[in-house]
């Protein structure tokens, strides 16, 4: 099952193992438990720690297996073959069941522990979605550190009936004691902060406390990663408060463009972003969403949990989301149907008609993507001609099971209980016209996230934040850079650096008020 490369590396993953293992395999005749067995084989054969059984039990979903401590009771489960993204979560969840410390804050673990109540979750994934593995990981972890905590990790491509009877139409979807949880990325605290009642309430007090300072970013992005540690650097009080650490790149799959790198996915980029701002002394308040910024010489930066920080200079790099179609059915039918991740939430449509909205690189590259999946990718551009690259055009041309339509305006999505179907209207004609599909994915741009600042900074009719040639925005103190700001072209690469701009910036205005003072 596994090559001799991999089976190289796991064994040396698998001498941290301290506790024996028992896994419990769940089989059938099917091609999938022979795989299944296969893998847990040549698990077992890279250490002597692990022993591998077959459960008569025909309750549980096949294939699948268990994961525990021997003489214990822990409740970690992957139903379908944990594989491509998801390999990392079974790593580690290998080792978190065979003793080995997890990278958890020791408060965190302790909150963990301390939870109580029973809990069921499971978490529907596809193997190509780069999201998921968060979400299992944390999950996992807390399924090894609470006995009251169970989870599965279920393939939605391998049990499609299931996906059909819940009406799962994008990964990651959790439920939890059999009722919808969750869905999309959602890292660990914020899973402890939707079952843990008291724990935003704790945040908000323990940062009320902090003292201010002197610069504090706002966004953890590239461009808020680079000021933070440009700032940290100086030797000066940094801070970084992020509703997501990694913003949007955290939902970007293949990185070909980020000079001296061939090749890097988001999710590995700000697993490195993360690395490095933890080198400096950064105050990183993660999961953390801004209200409001109220300007002057010492800025207070207001929370949603209702805690203020205090500040002398701030940075905002809050990024960009996608941008929605806003007409009828879009928000109905969002998750049931209506997308915005293909590579995630592709598998899910395996054999069935859907549309892609969006002519520039990122919707052409979607159409390529699902055309290898799906049975048929109508994609739609308002304008008279495609926007992407010309190699990306011939390759989508070529394809026989895309259709491409021009001069199409997306009016609305129908549906019942999920999509059905998109109209669509002939801007040379003016003629209506419908499409029935089961899945539509939005690839049309991205919107500056500052709905937070209108009225305290300058903002472009499109919402973004002006800033002159030093990322200073039009209040003094108040600096900017990424994605959200006028700059254009909107690249990690160039966020980086008008991240670090900010921040030098930052620093000097610090240096001129001080002396003037």
């Amino acid at each position: 099952m596994l090559d001799a490369n991999i089976k190289t590396q796991l064994k040396a993953y698998l001498e941290k193992v301290t506790q024996p293992i028992e896994i419990v395999a769940s089989l059938d005749a099917g091609d999938k438990s022979r795989e299944m067995q296969g893998l847990l084989k040549d698990l077992a054969e890279l250490s002597d720690k692990i022993t591998v059984t077959e459960s008569r039990d025909d309750d549980q979903r096949k294939p699948s297996f268990s994961l525990n401590r021997k003489g214990g009771d822990l409740g970690v489960r992957f139903a379908g073959l944990p594989m491509g993204h998801e390999f990392t979560s079974l790593i580690l969840a290998l080792l978190q069941v065979g003793g080995h410390p997890p990278k958890a804050e020791a408060d965190v673990i302790e909150q963990i522990r301390n939870l109580e109540g029973r809990f069921e979750f499971e978490t529907y994934i596809s193997l190509s979605c780069h999201n998921c593995p968060e979400v299992v990981q944390a999950l996992n972890l807390m399924a090894v550190i609470n006995p009251n905590i169970r989870h599965t990790m279920i393939d939605g491509a391998l049990f499609q009936g299931e996906v059909e009877q819940r009406q799962i139409m994008a990964v990651p979807t959790v439920f939890l004691n059999g009722e919808h949880f969750g869905q999309g990325r959602m890292e660990l605290g914020e899973i402890l902060a939707k079952i843990d009642t008291g724990a935003s309430k704790r945040a908000a007090e323990k940062m009320a406390a902090k003292e201010a300072f002197d610069v504090l970013v706002v966004g953890g992005g590239p461009a808020g990663a680079a000021a933070a540690i440009y700032a940290a650097r100086k030797g000066i009080r940094t801070g970084i408060v992020a509703e997501r650490f990694g913003g949007q790149v955290m939902d970007t799959l293949g990185i070909e463009n980020f000079i001296s790198v061939n090749y890097t996915e988001g999710p590995k980029l700000v697993a490195s972003l993360e690395e490095h701002v933890k080198q400096y002394e950064v105050d990183v308040m993660n999961l953390q969403r801004v209200a409001a910024i109220v300007p002057g010489d010492l800025a207070e930066v207001k929370l949603e949990n209702g805690a203020a920080l205090k500040a002398k200079t701030v940075i905002l790099a809050t990024g960009a989301r996608w941008r929605e179609m806003n007409v009828p059915g879009e928000k109905e039918y969002r998750g049931k149907g209506v997308a915005y991740c293909p590579h995630c939430d592709g598998p899910l449509f395996k054999g069935k008609r859907v549309a892609v909205v969006g002519g520039g690189n990122s919707g052409v590259e979607a159409a390529i993507d699902l055309a290898g999946v799906v049975a048929h990718v109508t994609l739609l551009e308002f304008a008279d001609k495609l926007r992407a690259d010309a190699v990306l055009q011939k390759k989508l041309f070529s394809l026989p099971n895309v259709t491409v339509l021009t001069n199409a305006q997306t009016t609305e999505v129908t549906g019942s209980d999920k999509v059905n179907g998109l109209v669509y209207k002939d801007r040379v004609s003016g003629e209506s016209k419908r499409i029935d599909l089961e899945g539509i994915f939005v690839q049309i741009g991205l919107l500056p996230n500052t709905d937070f600042l209108k009225g305290t900074v300058e903002l472009s009719k499109f919402g973004e934040i002006v800033v002159d040639a030093k990322g200073q925005t039009s209040v003094p103190g108040v600096f900017a850079a990424g994605d959200c700001t006028t700059v254009p072209y909107k690249q990690i690469i160039i966020a980086m650096g008008e991240g670090a701009k900010a921040s030098l910036s930052a620093f000097d205005h610090l240096i001129r008020t001080s002396v003037e003072a």
